[in-house]
């Protein structure tokens, strides 16, 4: 820190940056420090909120509890008492964490086996109809959105008629079903940017087409599968209201069971409420941490550097 200012004022009196130039990046700096505060503001009242006393946390004194009061109460009450970990606290009846990880399994499994060949295909095969898939994949990211609601009705008729309005495989086929095309043309993109050389060196060696695409693509690939893998994790984690609308309380996931709380038809006990979702949003960010330099690299290498 002591180096950089030193080197910065020696740029100064060089004529190398002006006085200018400093204050642009010093208001840059605290606009953005600014805004990671706003941003940072509800993950942190949430985590304090589920160390807090409930009668200490929505009062008139502040918006948050006495440091003093903190406790694991509401973790202990979360994951031994709750549908957290088993159904009403009760060891050997799986709860919401049960359910929440079948749908994710089967949501990354299915969607991994279809946009991996899909994109490698769509990436270095040339094939009659190819253009209008990649308009079709494209279409349905945008559009999707805005026919949610007449989707969501007709789904759910179509499910109940079917018998399998509360089937948690049922549901993350579901779940990989809609990621397909996003992910499989965000891969695409990535494997895009892989000379083709590399491919024809190693059939020149004698690889077979498994081989390239086993020892050749996928390792470098590894990045984009990364982006792909966090995004369908979170297309399985994460949903509510498909969740909510198909399954019933004894298949509840994690998302659904956490509007429960919020939900509570007397009172939200919000210590609680905060500490579910602590526990809940855990995953995610050890996931994303531990793949931070995957998925970095594959988005700005797949093309969508912002």
């Amino acid at each position: 820190m002591l180096e950089t200012i030193t080197q910065t004022v020696r740029q100064v009196r060089s004529g190398r940056r002006s006085v200018g130039d400093l204050g642009k990046t010093g208001i840059g700096t605290v606009a953005a420090f600014g805004m990671l505060v706003v941003l940072m503001f509800p993950v942190y009242w949430i985590v304090t909120a589920s160390f807090s006393q409930g009668a200490g946390l929505m009062s008139s004194d502040g918006l948050f509890a006495d440091p003093a009061t903190y406790n694991l109460d509401a973790y202990r009450w979360v994951l031994f008492e709750s549908d957290f970990i088993f159904d009403n606290g009760e060891v050997g009846e799986p709860g919401a964490l049960f359910n929440s990880l079948i749908v994710v399994f089967v949501t990354v499994s299915v969607s991994l086996s279809v946009i991996i060949p899909g994109a490698y295909a769509l990436s270095r095969r040339k094939f009659a109809g190819r253009e209008k898939i990649l308009y079709g994949y494209v279409l349905f990211t945008q559009v999707g959105a805005g026919l949610s609601i007449a989707t969501l009705i007709a789904l759910y008729a179509l499910f109940v008629n079917l018998g399998l309005s509360n089937n948690l495989l049922i549901l993350g086929v579901f779940y990989a079903a809609g990621a397909v095309p996003f992910n499989t043309w965000l891969l695409k993109t990535f494997m895009d940017n892989i000379p083709v050389s590399y491919e024809e060196a190693a059939i020149v060696d004698g690889a077979s087409q498994w081989q390239v695409i086993r020892e050749v693509i996928l390792p470098l690939s590894k990045p984009g599968i990364a982006v792909v893998l966090i995004f369908t994790f979170l297309a399985g984690w994460n949903e509510f209201i498909i969740a909510q609308t198909l399954l019933r309380p004894e298949n509840y996931t994690l998302s659904v069971e956490l509007y429960s709380l919020a939900a509570n038809e007397y009172e939200t006990p919000w210590t609680e409420f905060a500490a579910f979702a602590s526990l809940f949003a855990l995953p995610v960010a050890i996931i994303y941490f531990a793949t931070q330099s995957y998925v970095e690299s594959g988005l700005s290498f797949g093309g969508m550097e912002g």
